[in-house]
């Protein structure tokens, strides 16, 4: 029987990272071998784990970003989280098939709800009847979820999205990774460290401050390493996209605005975007954007305007979609990437006062794209953690309110990832699968194979 395993997904780590500030994956990297990995378009969070898991492009598993617009019930979707949603056979599910009896616990990578891995957790927060959202996890079996709350304490929940994202989610995440081991001893464990993403997208990653947070998941790493090797546990090293220096924010929404081709409707003084009227948009999603375009009519005139949008780099339709494993149901009509140094922002109003209530708020799930400002405080609040303090007092003492503590300046990011970066020192990375620094870099569908060997099926 194979050696059990765990996948360290150590988001956000490339070659470039691997240095003086990373001696542990550093010396896993020489001792086990490192494979540069061409990522999956868009190289992003949802798309790149359905692709390593199933081997399949976005076309074959349905993940074509993190979000998507719903044709049917006119609606935007972002961060959902039910496993039904990733079409094609799990890598734990194929182990199964060689290995009866091959056992797998998921923590924290993505699409974990009601999958059929045998132990998993998951951020998910309780969102009550009267407006509050309560931090919390859930998991498979439920039972685990009070058992590793009253072990470890509550998941530092706003440390792994927001201001506050850092170190201690990661922590938090690795801390179960030996719980659930040294409870079940599953043979397959996926354990997701994205501590990484969070400075690396604040303030770029030739930063200073890129090579702190480096050093700082060395040592979780190392941790789990050591804790592994304790019980002859094989450990592979995997990383989901590169992130790049990022110098501008292209909202491509304000763009299609200009053109006449939004719908926005006035509540309560602000503007929202409605999809299902527009006659196209874009959800923008890091630097991709899936635009969805009304009537087919439409279609050239969109791509001609966004082709000329500086920041642009490509736009696909059509056959161009098919060759570059995006042609599903769940794609825009014509999905934009973005030139290396920009990224897109999901800003659709010309001015700031016109905003939707939630767009100062950190809210994933309503807002038409992905929004990295979230990771800051506005700078322009004169103590802005002194407010946020007063306003989570304002609830606790029961009073309603929104928590509008982020910016709305797209230029604050360093950072951002989706596109294929030139530079292959900037993709993610296989380690400890073997392989030498000359061999061809693997693309993302043929990863699948290498975990699968790994788990000895």
């Amino acid at each position: 029987m194979a050696d059990r395993l765990a996948i360290l997904n150590v988001v956000g780590l490339t070659p470039r990272l691997l240095g003086p500030a990373t001696p542990r994956i550093a010396r896993v990297a020489a001792e086990g071998g490192l494979r540069r990995v061409r990522p999956v378009l868009p190289a992003v969070t949802c798309t790149a784990q359905s692709t390593y898991l199933t081997g399949l492009p976005p076309a074959g598993h349905g993940a074509v970003a993190n979000g998507w617009f719903d044709r049917t019930l006119a609606e935007h979707h972002f961060w959902k989280q039910s496993n039904h949603l990733v079409a094609g056979e799990k890598l734990w599910e194929t182990a199964r098939r060689a290995r009866p009896g091959f056992t797998c616990a998921k923590l924290f990578w993505w699409y974990n709800m009601y999958s059929s891995a045998d132990w998993s957790i998951t951020p998910r927060p309780m969102y009550l009847a009267d407006g509050r959202k309560v931090f919390d996890v859930t998991s498979h079996p439920l039972s685990i979820r009070d058992a590793i709350r009253g072990d470890l304490g509550p998941f530092p929940f706003p440390a792994f999205w927001g201001p506050a994202a850092g170190l201690a989610s990661s922590a938090w995440i690795a801390r179960s990774a030996e719980w659930i081991e040294e409870r079940h001893r599953p043979d397959l464990s996926l354990v997701y460290l994205p501590h990484l993403d969070y400075d690396l997208q604040r303030f770029g990653p030739d930063d200073p401050r890129a090579s702190v947070a480096a050093g700082e998941i060395d040592a979780v790493v190392g941790r789990l390493l050591d804790f592994y090797a304790a019980r002859g546990i094989r450990v592979l090293l995997l990383s989901e996209y590169g992130i790049t220096r990022v110098r501008r924010a292209v909202p491509l929404n304000r763009v299609l605005r200009g053109e006449g081709w939004l719908t926005l409707k006035d509540e309560l003084g602000r503007e929202l975007l409605d999809g299902g009227a527009s006659r196209a948009f874009a959800l923008t999603d890091h630097q991709v954007a899936h635009v969805y375009v009304r009537e087919p009519a439409l279609r050239p005139a969109v791509r001609a305007r966004l082709e000329a949008t500086p920041g642009v780099a490509r736009v696909l339709g059509g056959e161009e979609l098919r060759a570059a494993g995006l042609d599903h149901p769940r794609s825009g009509d014509l999905v934009a990437f973005s030139a290396e140094d920009a990224w897109f922002s999901y800003y659709y109003w010309e001015d700031d006062r016109r905003a939707p209530d939630f767009a100062r708020c950190v809210d994933i799930h309503r807002k038409y794209g992905y929004d990295p400002a979230e990771l800051f405080l506005d700078p322009a609040l004169p103590f802005p953690r002194l407010t946020v303090a007063r306003k989570l007092l304002r609830r606790k003492l029961g009073f309603r309110g929104l928590l509008d503590v982020i910016p709305l300046d797209a230029s604050l990011v360093g950072g951002s990832h989706g596109a294929c970066p030139a530079d292959s020192a900037d993709w993610p990375v296989l380690i400890g699968a073997g392989g030498a620094a000359g061999e061809a870099p693997l693309a993302a569908t043929e990863v699948r194979a290498h975990l699968l060997a790994a788990c000895g099926a």
